[in-house]
């Protein structure tokens, strides 16, 4: 089966050169991708915020802020992190290569470009990245978080849940944070309370050399007795098990798109299965219905 197929994802191609652009663009349309196209830095973030794409082809020398810059924006934001950024240059010296892949580059092509080798490696990247974005938002959906340390201590990884919660528990500052996920990793778990909540973090294991692997979980004060009057409310309205999957992965945040794409259904289908979660809870907005959903 190829790995592009009809509605084959998004890219977003950032380069200054209007040329590039335009030979691009063809391209990846005539290979069924949704093209969006940025001449600098700034107007990517824009095209980020509007409509979020599954890979990025980035050219590594533009005026104002270069791709080197740009990519460790794209890797600083949780719900942006998962994106390919695939480095398109003209320049092949070992220190540009050194710094692509240090600032979270997957991959790079030299230019001047060859179309097959960029949708090869646009193809299989984007399956990769597709792959862990599901498995990183299936351990969100049941309630937990998971963050990685590295062998220095560090925070290396965090799924969107644990960076939120962490965010909530320590004000942005990941070394406090990182300082009491190590507790974790020592003691076997560690436990810090903030407002009504408590957060727990659990040390499960090694997945690398030197990296250790954490799970996060959130307790409220008033967690049960909200729970009992969700679980009520959203027992009395019937929802189909699709309709319940669908407001669950509303719940986390997903648009239309992500939930067609997890289901296997179309977004009108996703749609429609909205238009009746809405009237049997009773609410008019995708706001309302994930707050019954998430307890929030």
């Amino acid at each position: 089966m190829p790995l592009s197929s009809p509605h084959a994802g998004v890219v977003l191609v950032v380069d200054d050169a209007i040329e590039t652009l335009g030979f691009l663009c063809e391209a990846l349309s005539q290979k069924a991708y949704t093209v969006l196209v940025a001449r600098n830095a700034n107007e990517a973030i824009e095209r980020f915020e509007i409509a979020m794409p599954d890979a990025v082809l980035l050219d590594c020398i533009m005026p104002g802020e270069d791709g080197f810059a740009l990519c460790r924006k794209i890797k600083a934001c949780p719900e942006w992190s998962h994106v390919s950024v695939i480095f398109m240059t003209g320049l092949s010296e070992t220190d540009h290569i050194v710094e692509g892949f240090a600032s979270g580059g997957v991959d790079y092509v030299v230019k001047p470009i060859k179309l097959p080798e960029v949708l090869a490696r646009l193809a299989r990247h984007m399956h990769n990245a597709n792959v862990r974005r599901l498995a990183q938002a299936a351990v969100d959906v049941a309630g937990m978080g998971t963050a990685v340390l590295d062998r220095q201590g560090r925070i290396a990884w965090h799924s969107p849940q644990a960076s939120r919660w962490l965010e909530l528990a320590f004000g942005g500052k990941d070394s406090i944070a990182s300082i009491w996920l190590q507790s974790a990793h020592t003691n076997g778990e560690s436990r810090i309370e903030f407002g009504n909540s408590s957060l727990f973090a659990r040390y499960v294991g090694s997945v690398g050399i030197g990296e250790s692997m954490l799970v996060l979980h959130l307790e409220n004060a008033n967690a049960t007795a909200d729970a009992n009057s969700r679980a009520q409310r959203l027992h009395d309205a019937a929802l189909t098990p699709r309709e319940t999957e669908v407001l669950g992965w509303l719940a986390k945040g997903k648009t239309n798109r992500d939930i067609a794409q997890i289901l296997g259904m179309s977004p009108r289908t996703v749609n429609k299965h909205l238009e009746h979660i809405f009237e049997k809870l009773g609410v008019e907005t995708r706001a309302a219905a994930a707050a019954i959903a998430s307890g929030s």
